[in-house]
């Protein structure tokens, strides 16, 4: 790595993003340095309590905001850009969650179109106790409330894609985006396949806890305050965004319908396996399947997400993934006092 710099970027309103590509940068970073940056919620701090409904207090398409692009020097089309997130930390003590009429897992959509009333829109706010690490749901009908561990994640991340496109923050596709998985929270890395030069990343919508899935579409919409750092893996191309912890890897795929997300997210594992541990095609596909796991995103989005995922300690003396990048990085955040990784 070059010598760090430690960077703060906190946007003002109209400095959101709600676009991957076509965006002039907001800062420069290089590999190894620190980033600690505010993102705000998916319905960008307007959505506050009951009476708040999304549909009349926020506008399309500017929902889930994303702070940046970060222009992030020595990216160029052909490399990996790894993130590592050091900590996320909810940047409020509350979150809202709500349904929507025609988004989400068990309504008429605009792509299943069924002859019954939308759904009612409805927000649930949730207490955070960031000392306790609670998120509590009060139910809005009855009385019932339950504490549920606070798991703060990040729901959108992403580099800008090639082809001179700009996509909506929305999307999860090859370039990363709106991929809404409980597994992008602290101690983490991501790895991101360079489209543009300098990657243009940018990040948002942060989440207090998700289910896998997100059934009703919407996490705890928080937002954060994140830390991360990052390093250019020079050469080496990503096609899916790939995940990595301390104990597993993990390749995502962003398709509809999702048995084709299913398909891209373990074709791109057995194949990462197989290079990882000199494994035959077969081999390497009999043992994901065996002992593989696919903890699902999202299924409400314009593409749904899923993840194959295998533990490390499983594989044949695997070679360290891009060159023992998540270790350096993990390291570096230690020494940072970075969050609670896992």
């Amino acid at each position: 790595m070059t010598s760090m710099e430690k960077i703060t970027y906190r946007p003002a309103r109209d400095e959101l993003a709600y676009t991957f590509g076509g965006r002039m940068p907001v800062a420069h970073l290089r590999s190894g340095d620190v980033l600690k940056v505010f993102t705000e919620d998916c319905f960008g701090g307007l959505v506050r309590g009951p009476a708040d409904l999304p549909s009349q207090v926020c506008r399309m398409p500017y929902l889930n905001p994303v702070s940046g692009p970060f222009f992030i020097e020595d990216a160029e089309p052909g490399d990996t850009l790894a993130i590592h997130l050091a900590s996320i930390t909810p940047a409020r003590d509350w979150g809202v969650s709500s349904t929507f009429p025609h988004f989400g897992a068990l309504t008429s959509t605009s792509h299943t179109a069924t002859l019954q009333p939308p759904l009612e829109e409805r927000v649930w706010v949730y207490g955070i106790d960031r000392q306790t690490g609670i998120v509590r749901f009060q139910a809005t009908e009855t009385d019932h409330s339950v504490d549920l561990p606070l798991e703060p994640m990040i729901g959108t991340i992403g580099v800008a894609p090639g082809g001179m496109e700009a996509r909506s923050t929305i999307v999860p596709d090859v370039h990363g985006g709106n991929l809404d998985t409980p597994q992008l929270r602290a101690g983490t890395t991501l790895y991101l396949g360079v489209r543009v030069h300098g990657a243009m990343l940018a990040l948002g919508d942060g989440h207090g806890r998700q289910g896998d899935g997100e059934a009703c579409g919407v996490g705890v919409e928080i937002a954060t305050s994140t830390t991360l750092t990052i390093e250019v893996i020079k050469g080496v191309p990503t096609v899916w965004p790939r995940l990595e912890t301390d104990t597993a890897i993990m390749s995502i795929g962003c398709a509809r319908p999702l048995e084709d997300a299913y398909r891209i997210a373990h074709h791109d594992l057995v194949g990462w396996v197989e290079s990882l541990t000199g494994l035959d095609t077969l081999d390497a596909y009999q043992l994901v399947s065996q002992a593989g796991r696919a903890p699902i995103g999202n299924v409400c989005d314009p593409n749904y997400t899923i993840l194959a995922a295998v533990d490390k300690a499983l594989l044949p003396a695997p070679e360290a993934a891009y060159g023992g990048v998540h270790s350096r990085l993990r390291s570096f955040a230690a020494r940072l006092g970075g969050g609670v990784a896992r």
